[in-house]
């Protein structure tokens, strides 16, 4: 008797079967983040792609596609400039005329100073203090102190 009936391997429920045992995978599989994935959205965002167009394109939702590479969709556009300035800097080593121009125009595109804010001119004089247009609240002002209607002429 003891022939017909061989434990495996493990633990087993009341119906025999061993627990471990591989159950159906329901729904969708899960999404999996990979290199090639990370470079495509890096490339699709800096490009301009919306996380829309880039989720489809991954064959994902937005949600998800923000989930796995939020980092990479905040620091496309700077990373792939600054793989485009190493590289352009790598062929000036070599000795390429071309993209020795290109860094120093970037070099001093990055020293240009940054442009004035217009200010508005300073009254000096009580000439220029009369040109300036007035605030609501000056404009307030001045009416109060001038009464209209049937009790201006008894409050003067």
């Amino acid at each position: 008797m003891s022939d017909d009936f061989q434990q495996e391997d493990g633990p087993r429920d009341l119906l025999g079967d061993p627990y471990n045992q591989n159950r159906e995978s329901w729904g969708r599989p899960k999404f999996e983040k990979t290199k090639e994935k990370q470079e495509a959205v890096i490339a699709l965002s800096a490009a301009g792609w919306t996380q829309q167009r880039i989720a489809r394109y991954l064959g994902c939702d937005v949600k998800t596609l923000r989930n796995h590479f939020s980092l990479e969709l905040t620091e496309a556009s700077d990373r792939v400039e600054g793989e485009a300035i190493l590289a352009i800097h790598r062929r000036m080593r070599d000795g390429n005329v071309t993209a020795a121009n290109r860094v120093i125009a970037m070099a001093e595109k990055g020293r240009a100073a940054p442009p004035l804010r217009p200010t508005q001119p300073e009254a000096d004089t009580p000439e220029q203090e009369k040109s300036l247009p007035k605030g609501k609240k000056e404009q307030l002002a001045e009416a109060a102190q001038k009464p209209t209607g049937r009790w201006g002429s008894i409050l003067q």
